[in-house]
């Protein structure tokens, strides 16, 4: 009877948002249409209009487009299984913070947020931000500095949504996603219908053509790009703190939006071959360029620019959505600052931290030195997710007790990921070793910040080690 009466209880009449919001915890109402939509949307951006020209230009077949995709999708969609599973055992806002600290440890878990805080997510926000105003620009012919303020607009709106509440993010990313999947679809159904391309464009089926790198080099080339056109799905695990059922709409959003990215990719790759042959192809743009003149004549630029727009704008919804629960949960935890754990008492959002990051990436945006930062962090944000799933066999081996959601095929699931991880690395590491040693050289320079002053200063309040230690899933949970 002590263990009951002592449950506190939510009083009556207060419905479960306004509880929630009133605890100073994240409300969770995120359901599997929103969530997988935030899914599709942070994953499909300006990357498919762009990758796939050089994709195609290096492999020289059409054949082999198809196998990276595929490859890719599958090694997305293994590495979403396992996020679904640690997203079912530790239902918090932080993703992939969360998963660290509970696996290897608060410093891991530290080193993770300093890179996701200092760099990485302030700067792929600006860099987003900006391809989307360039697009702008595209359409309506803007300046340099126009288009820089522009994206920072941009940044600004998107972020007053994300902090004015969850659900109001969530179904305006509903729309985008679905008006940005209509278009891709309207884009295939027109080219086929209208007869506008030639089939004959794909023979040789297999066989590369004339002037494709050789094979080896070109399928490491077309896999780095896959990656990138792939690149976020892990992200939307930091909202796990607000979807309503996570150890079942997780999993399920997580594999069900990779397999739609994949499909998506594959169908658009195949009508651009279908409407410009491979040997027209010059670059990113000037490829969807040609495909938007062959479906819509003259104006087929500023059409595909339209859509790109719809679908970098989802792209940067969903990042200032998910990012800023990281610094949320950083805060909860007592290892960032702790006002940056907050929930407004009125949407019952991280306010501060969407603000924060939107502040970050705005600076940015100004000073034009994002696309720097993203290059030097791209590998170690690999190695990090990498180091996420790893920690799946961490926690298994810790805690033997059924899991409300586990893992298909384990353990070749995530041994297949992190065998494709590593090879990924091994190429971004090949390509640019400099980028990829100041960017574990940045994350490491976190290690003494936090030993010499997080670590220290938790020792001193006695209080957080101890918690940050813990196996309780419900520390730190929205």
């Amino acid at each position: 009877m002590d263990e009951v009466a002592a449950v506190p209880k939510r009083p009556v009449g207060i419905p479960p948002a306004a509880a929630a919001t009133r605890r100073g915890t994240l409300t969770r109402q995120l359901g599997l249409a929103a969530v997988t939509a935030l899914v599709i949307g942070e994953v499909i951006g300006v990357g498919i209009f762009l990758t796939p020209a050089g994709m195609a230009r290096s492999l020289g077949s059409p054949f082999w487009l198809l196998v990276i995709w595929l490859v890719m999708g599958g090694m997305a969609l293994s590495g979403a299984l396992c996020y679904g599973e640690l997203a079912a055992r530790f239902p918090e806002a932080g993703g992939g913070y969360v998963y660290l600290r509970r696996a290897f440890g608060p410093a891991v878990g530290f080193l993770y947020g300093w890179k996701c805080l200092l760099v990485m997510d302030p700067g792929i926000t600006a860099a987003v931000a900006v391809g989307l105003a360039s697009y702008v620009g595209y359409v309506v012919d803007l300046s340099p500095t126009a288009v820089k303020a522009v994206a920072v607009g941009a940044v600004l709106v998107l972020a007053a949504i994300s902090i004015a509440g969850v659900r109001l993010g969530a179904g305006l990313m509903q729309w985008l996603t679905a008006i940005k999947l209509g278009a891709l679809a309207l884009i295939a159904v027109l080219a086929l219908a209208l007869g506008r391309g030639d089939w004959s464009n794909f023979v040789p089926l297999v066989a590369q053509r004339p002037g494709a790198d050789p094979l080896p080099v070109a399928l490491a080339t077309a896999l780095i790009g896959a990656f990138f056109a792939f690149g976020g799905w892990w992200e939307i695990s930091k909202l796990a703190g607000e979807a309503r059922d996570p150890a079942r709409i997780l999993p399920r959003a997580l594999a069900l939006g990779v397999a739609t990215v994949t499909a998506v990719y594959v169908l658009t790759s195949a009508v651009f071959l279908y409407l410009i042959p491979l040997e027209r192809v010059t670059s990113g743009e000037t490829f969807a360029a040609q495909a938007g003149e062959a479906l819509f004549g003259p104006a087929g630029g500023r059409v595909f620019a339209g859509i790109v727009i719809v679908a970098v704008l989802g792209s940067l919804m969903a990042l200032l959505m998910a990012l800023p629960r990281v610094y949320y949960a950083m805060a909860r935890d007592g290892v960032f600052f702790k006002a940056m754990g907050a929930v407004h008492p009125r949407f019952g959002t991280p306010a501060l931290a969407i603000a924060l990051q939107a502040a970050l990436a705005s600076v940015l945006v100004v000073s034009g030195t994002f696309n720097q930062i993203v290059s030097y962090f791209v590998f170690v944000t690999v190695l990090f997710v990498g180091l996420t799933v790893a920690g799946l066999f961490v926690l298994r081996r810790r805690d033997t007790a059924a899991a409300p959601y586990r893992t298909p095929g384990y353990p070749l699931t995530p041994a297949i990921f992190l065998v494709l991880v590593a090879v990924m690395l091994v190429l971004l590491a090949g390509h640019n070793p400099s980028q990829a040693a100041l960017g574990v050289g940045v994350v490491g320079l976190g290690a003494p910040v936090y030993f010499l002053a997080v670590r220290r200063r938790l020792t001193q309040q006695g209080t957080g080690l101890n918690d940050l230690d813990s196996d309780d899933p419900t520390l730190g949970s929205g």
